[in-house]
């Protein structure tokens, strides 16, 4: 059995279509088509149900293809291993990343790091929806909150406030809360997952923890569009502090209610295996710690959060 024809039968399975995976691959339909089928052969087993317009997994290919995936991440894994010895950083990172967080903040950083290593390539998958690794073909995935999947390998990359925020034009004109209980006279601004409205707020002080059921008229499945509302005048949110920290060094927006704090995060490189952990995503793993925490410092120093984001 090839290895290149087992390469077929994975993009197959991802695009779900031989005329897309031979696209992808850049070969003839029917080349595709035949290593398909070379590998059904020596299996013995067919790996897709085909109809006149649908092509899946069968449930031997459901059986089959993660392992194959997880031979060729290891092959792959290798390989990168020894370029890596021999200080060579190349081949190509699927990375999953938040809307917000990724168009503004790693984004350029991915620049920058293709700068330093110009043999890589990168592919970004931006979206606000829970990635599925082999579905989403994606090999790591940048995402707040710590992994609740015990197969995933993950990295954490800081400790992260969430901070309830707006601009001063909009305090101005609806006035500034100073406890949650003053929020039900003010607009929040919500984001959404899965249809499922986040617009139940959470803080705490010493005193202990406040639930706010909050009004508002701006929903969101996109964490960045939340963003754009805030800094539009248009009301109150809870946002990460990585989210709003360039729009809270600038003096876009304000904290607010500093002495209630809503529930904190964390953000995690998450992997599916360890295959996946290759010598150019440690070093995108070091890269991206190194700049939040000299955004987190920055935030420190301007007092928008305390140091004990460093514990």
């Amino acid at each position: 059995m090839l290895l290149e024809d087992l390469n077929v039968v994975l993009k197959v399975a991802e695009f779900r279509s031989i005329t897309a995976a031979a696209a992808s691959l850049d070969m003839r339909t029917a080349t595709a088509s035949a290593a398909v089928k070379r590998v059904e052969s020596s299996l013995g087993v067919d790996l897709f149900v085909r109809t006149t317009r649908h092509l899946r997994l069968s449930a031997a290919g459901e059986r089959y293809l993660p392992h194959c995936q997880n031979a060729m991440q290891t092959l792959e894994l290798a390989k990168q291993n020894v370029k890596g010895d021999l200080d060579i950083i190349d081949g190509e990172l699927r990375i999953g990343l938040s809307s917000d967080l990724g168009r503004n903040l790693v984004l350029p950083w991915l620049n920058e790091f293709m700068q330093t290593y110009p043999k890589l390539s990168v592919r970004a998958n931006i979206t606000d929806s829970n990635i599925d690794f082999y579905r989403d073909s994606v090999d790591l995935a940048l995402r707040y909150g710590s992994p609740n999947d015990a197969s995933m390998y993950g990295f954490k990359i800081c400790n992260v406030p969430r901070i309830l925020c707006a601009t001063q034009t909009y305090l101005t004109n609806h006035g500034t809360p100073t406890h949650p209980h003053d929020l039900a006279s003010h607009n929040g601004l919500f984001y959404q997952l899965q249809d499922i409205i986040k617009d139940v707020w959470v803080f705490s002080n010493k005193s202990g923890e406040y639930k706010v059921k909050m009004k508002g008229k701006h929903a969101s499945n996109d964490g960045d569009l939340v963003r754009r509302w805030c800094i539009a005048d248009q009301g109150l949110a809870v946002k990460s502090c990585l989210d709003m920290s360039t729009d809270l060094l600038n003096g876009n927006v304000v904290p607010v209610m500093a002495d209630f704090a809503p529930t904190p995060t964390e953000l995690w490189l998450v992997f599916p295996s360890r295959q996946s952990i290759t010598p150019a995503a440690r070093l995108l793993r070091d890269t991206i710690k190194t700049k939040c925490h000299e955004i987190l410092t920055q935030m420190v120093n301007t007092g928008i959060l305390s140091n004990k984001v460093f514990d």
